[in-house]
């Protein structure tokens, strides 16, 4: 347990973004899931459409060091060639 005022602080800090990142990370993977509603429906215009909206939002959670860069390329990969087998 947090016995001085500033590492009392310090667990203040840790929880509100272990929250916030949490939900981030909720966020990205919602975001997958629509994806892969939208290539299971075999739609690929909505496929694509849903793509488009995704990779962003998973590139940001790069930047803010909430996703490694590895993982986040994985995904988008793997959705990518998804979404082009559905044209082919």
């Amino acid at each position: 347990m947090a016995n001085s005022p500033q590492a009392r602080k310090r667990a203040r800090q840790a929880e509100g973004r272990r929250r916030h990142n949490a939900s981030q990370r909720s966020m990205v993977r919602t975001y997958i899931k629509r994806v892969d509603a939208a290539i299971e429906s075999g739609n690929q215009a909505d496929a694509a459409a849903a793509l488009a909206t995704a990779v962003p939002v998973i590139d940001g959670m790069v930047n803010k060091g909430i996703m490694h860069k590895n993982k986040a390329a994985r995904h988008k990969s793997r959705l990518n060639a998804k979404v082009k087998a559905l044209g082919a």
